[in-house]
């Protein structure tokens, strides 16, 4: 099925090569092949020209805060692509580079056999830079695929400055492309063409991923040149772990969702953030499976465009939570990473936000840790100091302290860019779903953004919302919790 061209994003002018020998897809984001739309439009142009698929999906050593966390759930992730493409009519190719730089200039090489490349459009991290520098390197026409969210990325033409105003533009807008959803299986209408053999000469230079590195042998992890101090979590990584979790989730959890969702001893949230960030599950998938367990029917395309968090999509108290924070919020937060270049600065705050912290950076603290004393968990603040701990073990914090954790770094930095750089900093590094627009949301908005003024006003916060470990204690609970993470 062809991919909505709202969708798609030329990155080059260069010409389809007709005389190719196969179309190629460079897996980048959407780390897996089901309700992949970059996978669907690959496979469709494939059968288009009657050529092939290859299917690339590479692993560098030397991307931001690289490590044994991260690319152990990369690689989980490319032993499931393996294990399911076998016996596929398509070649995937998982390339692990074993130094920096090794795996310059592999994608060039397959580019000059490719009658196109597709790849993913992520508009965060390291990912747009790479991409805009292929499309200036590439011989061949590269096409970008926004598979990020329900709603294109382009289907909105400015950033939204608060999550009401996106509510009521996607509650306007989000109908008309439901019905767009990917395949769930990309690979279905792909011809029955034998797999193309990748030329020798890159085969000998960018060998495939030693089988032992894809399946967790700890010694070949080890012997890569990452940040080794980050250890490895409990937590697998792939698209089967993704809609394992995602099943359990919609089963066990999303009934208890609005009610028990900010209770971490009630184990009531989804988990899927680092499998959606990896890309090893994606935003339509999960939807599906919420609507089909609510027995959801697509309503009218002109929906009441009130902005309400209750009510618009028709389906249970729980299910509608759950999807506020999937799609309202989510979607926020890749709706301002596409259009801001300053998505992760203070810039990026409303003028109120910046003022008041700005009127407010001088103000004595009580207590001021340095980043390595935060990192470290080394704070007065026992609850504090337990959602350290589960970052930097599980990485991840429970939704509703991860709120806390940066309204207290804030509270305890010398000024708000140095609570800003902390954040960031312990997210991007330890965070499985760290270095996403969603997690950034998250981040910023603990300085103001997306919120609006708060009184009374307060030291260092002003007017920026303020949290306190004490009337978290007092709110939600937390024994199980504290059991688990807050012994020193």
């Amino acid at each position: 099925m062809p991919v909505a061209t709202l969708r798609l994003r030329a990155v080059n002018h260069c010409p389809l090569q007709r005389d190719g020998e196969f179309v190629l897809y460079w897996m980048i984001a959407a780390r897996r092949t089901r309700s992949n739309f970059a996978l669907q439009h690959a496979a469709s142009e494939a059968a288009r020209l009657g050529r092939p698929l290859v299917i690339i999906e590479a692993l560098r050593c030397d991307y931001p805060y690289a490590s044994d966390r991260l690319h152990r759930f990369i690689l989980d992730g490319m032993a499931a692509n393996a294990r399911t493409l076998a016996g596929r009519p398509v070649t995937y190719h998982p390339y692990v580079e074993p130094a920096p730089g090794a795996g310059k200039g592999l994608l060039a090489a397959l580019a000059e056999h490719a009658c196109l490349v597709v790849t993913d459009d992520f508009p965060a991290f390291f990912l747009p830079r790479m991409v805009a520098a292929a499309g200036v390197a590439l011989p061949v026409r590269l096409t970008a695929v926004d598979g990020n969210g329900l709603l294109p990325l382009c289907a909105a033409d400015h950033p939204y400055p608060t999550a009401y105003a996106f509510r009521r533009f996607l509650q306007k807008e989000l109908p008309r492309h439901l019905a767009e959803a990917p395949a769930e299986d990309p690979l279905a209408r792909l011809p029955l063409l034998p797999p193309t053999p990748l030329p020798p000469a890159i085969l000998a230079r960018w060998p495939a991923a030693d089988p032992l590195l894809l399946y967790g042998i700890p010694e070949a992890l080890a012997a890569l040149p990452i940040d080794h101090s980050v250890p490895v979590t409990a937590t697998p990584g792939g698209q089967d772990a993704a809609r394992e979790r995602l099943a359990q989730f919609v089963a066990d959890k999303l009934d208890r969702y609005v009610d028990e969702r900010n209770h971490p001893d009630l184990d009531a949230s989804s988990g899927l953030s680092p499998y959606l960030h990896f890309g090893h599950i994606g935003a339509h998938e999960i939807f599906r499976a919420v609507a089909e367990r609510e027995g959801w029917v697509p309503p009218d395309l002109s929906p009441q465009a009130n902005g309400r968090r209750e009510g618009w999509w028709g389906m249970s108290a729980s299910a509608e939570a759950f999807l506020d924070q999937l799609v309202t919020w989510r979607e926020l937060g890749f709706n301002n990473a596409a259009h801001r270049d300053d998505f992760l600065a203070m810039t990026s705050l409303p003028d109120w936000a910046q003022r008041t912290l700005a009127d407010h950076a001088f103000d004595p603290r009580r207590y001021c840790y340095s980043l390595d004393e935060l990192r470290a968990a080394a704070t007065h603040d026992p609850l504090w100091n337990a959602a350290q701990r589960q970052l930097l073990v599980d990485g991840t914090i429970h939704n509703y302290l991860r709120m806390l954790w940066g309204k207290k770094i804030l509270e305890w930095s010398p000024t708000p860019e140095a609570a800003l750089g902390a954040m960031l900093e312990l997210n991007d590094r330890y965070a499985l779903d760290g270095r996403d627009p969603n997690s950034g949301t998250g981040i910023l908005w603990c300085l103001g953004r997306h919120d609006r003024p708060w009184g009374p006003i307060r030291a260092v916060f002003g007017s920026v919302r303020y949290m306190s470990s004490e009337n978290t204690r007092r709110k939600v609970r937390l024994a199980a919790y504290l059991e688990n993470y807050g012994r020193d």
